[in-house]
């Protein structure tokens, strides 16, 4: 007996700090082919090019919202008590141009994955509130402050679960992944910072492998290794990356 799921295409969108721009361009090229996602779930910056698109923007309008930004123009620098930076600019971006301020506004599901510090557990957000679920998901810890939603406190859900697909496979029909932190080698690392990215890179592959395999559709850009995960100067670039990959594999699968 065939039971019929609630959704016929679901995508999940990996974190991967500024390597998420390469999100947009897959999901233009899934578009172009008539490909349209019923339910998404996201981590970090997958979380937000999900309900920035599930609340209605083109890849290419979302684009926009970043053309020619400095990281700076995205985060103000604080003394180091609780993080580096705030996210005050995302917040402000996310204010500015999300026209749902709940989940239930969205155009299609979201579902955002964020890891609770106190608990030690990783949260799905799907319903009310959007802002502060969302921003806590991309709040890499230590470089951003933990975000407290009913009195816990929320770090990026990469984390634990940089590829939420748990969420949503047993309700989808296909699932369509996007992961934008493919592990290369690195010889040299020049700062704290680079130490830093990397380690937190390295925990957020966790049990990949498998979770890849459970996708109908996976897109995984080699290219993407050479911006790293606060690149934000080339955006556009990385949007390519997304894009052309998303093109390539599509033509394989036809």
């Amino acid at each position: 007996m065939t039971t019929t799921k609630k959704y016929k295409t679901g995508l999940v969108l990996s974190g991967g700090g500024t390597r998420g721009f390469a999100h947009m361009g897959v999901l233009k090229a899934l578009n172009e082919k008539g490909i349209f996602p019923d339910v998404i779930a996201g981590t970090s910056a997958g979380a937000i090019a999900a309900v920035l698109y599930a609340d209605g923007h083109t890849p290419d309008e979302i684009m926009s919202f970043f053309k020619d930004k400095e990281l700076l123009k995205y985060i103000e620098i604080i003394l180091p008590k609780t993080g580096l930076v705030k996210m005050t600019g995302i917040i402000k971006l996310m204010t500015k141009y999300l026209r749902a301020k709940t989940f239930e506004e969205l155009k299609i599901p979201v579902h955002i994955a964020a890891c609770n510090i106190n608990t030690g557990l990783t949260e799905y957000f799907s319903k009310g509130d959007l802002i502060k679920p969302l921003i806590a998901s991309a709040s890499i810890p230590v470089l951003f402050s933990p975000v407290k939603i009913n009195e816990h406190y929320y770090v990026d859900g990469g984390v634990m679960d940089n590829f939420p697909i748990e969420t949503i496979e047993k309700d989808a029909e296909k699932i369509i992944g996007v992961y934008v932190c493919p592990i290369i080698f690195q010889e040299n690392f020049n700062n704290i910072k680079d130490i830093a990215m990397r380690t937190f890179h390295l925990a957020v592959n966790n049990n990949m492998n498998l979770k890849s395999k459970k996708c109908d559709i996976y897109i995984a850009p080699d290219d993407i290794t050479r911006y790293g995960l606060l690149d934000v100067k080339n955006n556009q670039q990385i949007f390519k990356v997304g894009y052309n990959e998303a093109k390539k594999i599509l033509k394989s699968i036809e």
